[in-house]
């Protein structure tokens, strides 16, 4: 990433403005909202994986950490006492997920960079098209959140992305109050192993690209974290289908890059 034009920098700094404030203000989704649109740009997962990762470890520690001294403040409730976090259902889907996830990251290491942005831009299709027909995903059966995390688990690994499927079965058995706070710290632990892997792979980190990027994934969460409460709230169905629309466009574009 050492020969782009100032343009491409500039849209690299907006993209990861854009990835902090998905974050931070609707809990997920600041990885398959933002990378189609950065492979566009440089068209290899592993440059940005790593940042992406970083990044992601320390503002859930943050957020995290901030809703748990907020929970300790407020006054005694039995909401409260129950605490932030569903360490439980955490564990179990990580036993679920384990699997699956060091695959991912394998395939991530092993197959050509081509392949695997191909294989981004047809699971961010996926997701584009449910977004835009309004049809989010969902787990009613203890065998489809099996399915869902293992899928969750397998696409985390290969590109940090696997968000949507999970939250599908984090809501249906995470209280609301905790789901937020656990799914973050599931994306710690998950994004930790990912990046071991690529510590022990010899990956390059682009530890130099922190520098400039992590302010801009701050300004990000900063606005992230005023709009949250609003947009959990808000009835967001269109925000979804436009962005499920150009969702679709940029991977396609993509795809169709990749494949010529």
């Amino acid at each position: 990433m050492t020969d782009l034009l100032p343009y491409q920098y500039l849209l690299i700094a907006l993209l990861f403005i854009w990835s902090g404030f998905v974050r931070s203000g609707l809990g997920f989704g600041g990885s398959v909202l933002s990378l189609p649109f950065l492979l566009l740009i440089v068209d290899d997962p592993l440059v940005f994986l790593p940042i992406i990762g970083v990044h992601l470890m320390l503002f859930s520690t943050l957020i995290t950490w901030q809703n748990r001294n907020k929970t300790r403040a407020q006054a005694d409730t039995q909401q409260q006492v129950a605490g932030n976090i569903d360490w439980h259902y955490l564990r179990y889907s990580i036993k679920v997920m384990i699997i699956p996830k060091l695959i991912g990251v394998f395939g991530l290491l092993t197959l050509p960079a081509t392949l695997m942005s191909s294989i981004i831009y047809v699971i961010v299709i996926g997701y584009a098209i449910s977004y835009v027909l309004n049809r989010p995903f969902k787990s009613n059966s203890r065998t489809l959140d099996t399915l869902f995390l293992i899928l969750g688990g397998y696409i985390s690994g290969t590109s940090l992305i696997g968000a949507p499927l999970i939250v599908a079965v984090y809501a249906s058995h995470v209280a609301k109050h905790q789901l937020r706070d656990t799914l973050f710290v599931l994306w710690f632990i998950l994004v930790l192993i990912k990046l071991l892997s690529f510590l022990i792979a010899g990956v390059d980190l682009q530890l130099v690209h922190h520098l400039w990027l992590l302010p801009c994934a701050y300004i990000g969460h900063l606005i992230g974290e005023r709009v949250h409460q609003r947009m959990v709230e808000a009835e967001n169905s269109v925000f979804y289908r436009v962005l499920g629309s150009v969702l679709i466009c940029v991977s396609s574009i993509g795809l169709i890059k990749a494949l010529i």
